[in-house]
């Protein structure tokens, strides 16, 4: 049996390894403390104590917040700080924590230029920077981090051009870069000799890059993601390229300046280059203007599940094949130029969520088949052609929270369906949706449903620029989730109603251009929560003060109410009209009593003389007041009649005299008895000289 035999000046010489070893690793921690502490000195505010551990001496290294060491090795491998809220600056003695891997500063709110510094941590393989306030340009040194993995630098506001050696002698592992959200300009600097094969994630949205998407992208051929939105980026859309990406699973270009192929009128090419792309999910393509029709190949891409075309100039009509697309969730036509009618088979897309097809050129009639969608929430087909009255069908859209068909030619009136599906009554189908009703110019006549009011969860409800008639429905207090309601623009009648005052959310409203009367409910002045009122050009009437809700109101308002005064500036004086009226009463007391006096007396003595003389002929007779009359029209008799009739006005005729003359009894040629009045000559002189001759039968 053997054994080891140790002398011992080997037992000591082992002893003397061990300590050297030990000594050189508290060496090195204490080095990493030091720059650790360094960086702690930028840091000006850190209003969550996330680095009250680094201050207690008792506290070793590697148990500090956001610390990570090796676990063989007493060295700080990770430095995590992300969303902290720490304000400061980042300080190049990081450059110091030799074996660190991971450095992870992402969501706070450092300022200043990323330490060039950073370039000598050969060990890094993850370095997030995002969210920040960072300036200046990207430092060349980062380009030489030969293990770096993973680069985040989006959302700052770093300037300039990429640096080449980010791109082509860096890392040829590289599989995330993230220079998004930022002001970086010039053109993406990728070479044909640059190695980056191993690249997946390439984010470069909202910058100022111009140029082509460099053709040396194609060897990316792992690439899932590429986001280049939001650039100034020119060319053809990049076919080519996108045709050696069969990983490709998200593919954002909106909003550049990019072109269609054959002069901007074929979109062919491209979605060709994608079919072979049996990832793909998502294509956005919005706000390029870019031509052409839409292909019928768009339907193979049958992964797809949102596509975003927005904002295009692209014509003609939607292909059926569209509606291959099974898996769509998303479809955005909007802001084109498509005509022709709305396929009827995009109602076979059952995942489909959201569907935009507004400011078009569609025409005919809304497909009905759009009620059998089960899991459509929101449906836009505003700024079109479309005509025919809204489907019933709609109803049965359970999930649906905004409908917009505002500026159409649509007409008929709003079914109570559409609001109450086809649930009882009793039941409002729709009442837990959360919804925003758009029906605006268009041809809807009738009432309001009284349905409607059973939507308590509807945000909002937009009517306006219709023909809608008949009186504002009270009920529609009920929709308790109501932030905003606009009305204008019917023929509305009748008053306001409180209640709708009192919703507790309601910031907007706009009843103008109807013709709705009454007092403006206290109830709107009283709410805490509204801020756009517009009653304009209605019948309201009564006191508006400029108190509550009304206190930010101006004049425009109110127009077009001639009823309303008020302390709102440019409204009338409710105290000067109150003046007004009184002393209009009292200067037509002063107008009416001597007019009574010199008209109304004499009348009431002939009405009282009528009485007095009740005179029959045949089967005509004179009754006494509250009898029944029989109405005769007076024949004209001249003044040589009645002179002849009353004996020249002889005394024997007299049978009555009084302040303003006498009476003269008389009897015409055909036996027709008359009284004649006779007024003095100062009396005559007051009333014309008229001699008044009443024929009585």
């Amino acid at each position: 049996m053997g054994y080891c035999k140790f002398s011992k000046f080997d037992l000591l010489s082992l002893i003397i390894v061990f300590y050297v070893a030990h000594s050189e690793n508290d060496a090195q921690i204490l080095n990493d403390r030091a720059s650790l502490l360094s960086f702690m000195a930028g840091i000006a505010y850190d209003p969550g104590n996330s680095l009250e551990s680094w201050n207690a001496s008792d506290i070793p290294v590697c148990k500090w917040s956001g610390i990570v060491c090796a676990m063989n090795r007493n060295r700080v491998v990770e430095l995590n700080l992300s969303h902290k809220s720490l304000h400061g600056s980042i300080s190049p003695a990081l450059f110091n924590l030799s074996e660190l891997k991971v450095l992870d500063l992402s969501g706070n709110f450092f300022q200043g230029r990323i330490p060039a510094e950073l370039g000598s941590l050969y060990q890094l393989r993850g370095l997030s920077l995002s969210s920040n306030l960072l300036d200046g340009e990207i430092p060349a040194e980062v380009g030489f981090l030969k293990q770096l993995e993973y680069l985040d630098l989006g959302s700052n506001k770093l300037v300039g051009e990429i640096p080449v050696s980010l791109f082509c002698n860096g890392s040829a592992s590289l599989e995330y870069l993230d220079l998004s959200n930022n002001s970086l300009s010039g053109k993406i600097p990728l070479k044909n000799q640059c190695e980056l094969r191993n690249l997946r994630y390439l984010l470069l949205w909202s910058n100022r890059f111009v140029g082509e998407v460099p053709l040396a992208l194609s060897n990316c051929s792992k690439l899932a993601w590429l986001e280049l939105g939001s650039n100034l980026l020119t060319g053809e859309l990049p076919s080519k390229i996108l045709s050696k990406m069969p990983y490709l699973k998200i593919l954002y270009l909106s909003h550049n300046l990019f072109s269609s192929h054959n002069g901007n009128t074929d979109l062919k090419p491209f979605f060709a280059s994608l079919v072979n792309s049996s990832n793909l999910e998502e294509i956005e393509l919005a706000g390029n203007y870019i031509g052409g029709d839409l292909p019928s190949i768009i339907g193979d891409l049958s992964t797809l599940v949102e596509i975003n075309l927005d904002t295009n100039l692209i014509y003609g009509s939607i292909p059926p094949q569209i509606a291959n697309l099974v898996n769509l969730t998303l479809l955005n036509l909007s802001s084109n130029l498509l005509n022709g009618s709305i396929p009827s088979e995009l109602c076979r897309m059952g995942q489909l969520e959201r569907l935009y097809l507004s400011n078009n050129s569609l025409s005919g009639h809304i497909p009905s088949a759009f009620g059998n969608m089960p899991h459509l929430g929101l449906l836009d087909l505003s700024r079109n052609k479309l005509s025919g009255t809204i489907p019933d069908s709609f109803a049965n859209l359970l999930q649906l929270r905004r409908l917009l068909l505002y500026e159409n030619q649509l007409s008929g009136t709003i079914h109570q369906a559409l609001i109450s599906g086809t649930i009882p009554a009793e039941v409002a189908g729709l009442s837990s949706l959360k919804l925003y009703l758009n029906l605006s110019s268009n041809y809807l006549y009738g009432p309001i449903p009284l349905e409607l009011s059973k939507m308590n969860m509807v945000l909002a409800i937009d009517l306006s620029l219709n023909n809608l008639s008949d009186s504002l429905p009270s009920q529609l207090g009920s929709c308790i989730a109501l932030e905003y309601l606009n009305l204008s623009h019917n023929v509305l009648e009748g008053q306001f109603p409180a209640k709708i005052g009192n919703l507790p959310y309601l910031k907007e409203l706009d009843v103008s251009f109807n013709q709705l009367s009454g007092e403006i409910p206290q109830s709107l002045q009283a709410s805490s929560t509204l801020t756009l009122l517009n009653f304009s050009y209605n019948n309201f009437y009564g006191n508006i003060t400029n108190k509550g809700a009304f206190s930010s109101l101006t004049v425009n308002s109110f127009l077009g109410n001639d009823g309303l005064c008020g302390s709102i500036k440019g409204l009338k004086d409710c105290r000067r009209k109150r003046a007004r009226h009184f002393l209009m009463a009292i200067l037509l007391s002063l107008l009416i009593t001597p007019i009574f006096c010199i008209v109304g007396y004499p009348l009431v003595l002939r009405s009282k003389f009528k009485r007095q003389l009740p005179i029959s002929k045949g089967k005509a007779i004179i009754k006494d007041d509250g009898e029944a009359r029989e109405e005769i029209k007076y024949p004209r008799i001249s003044r040589r009649q009645l002179i002849e009739a009353t004996g020249g006005f002889s005394s024997s005729s007299l049978i009555g005299s009084g302040r303003f003359g006498h009476v003269y009894k008389g009897v015409l040629r055909d036996n027709t008895r008359i009284a004649v009045k006779v007024l003095h000559s100062k009396a005559a002189g007051e009333f014309g000289g008229a001699l008044r001759g009443n024929a009585k039968y």
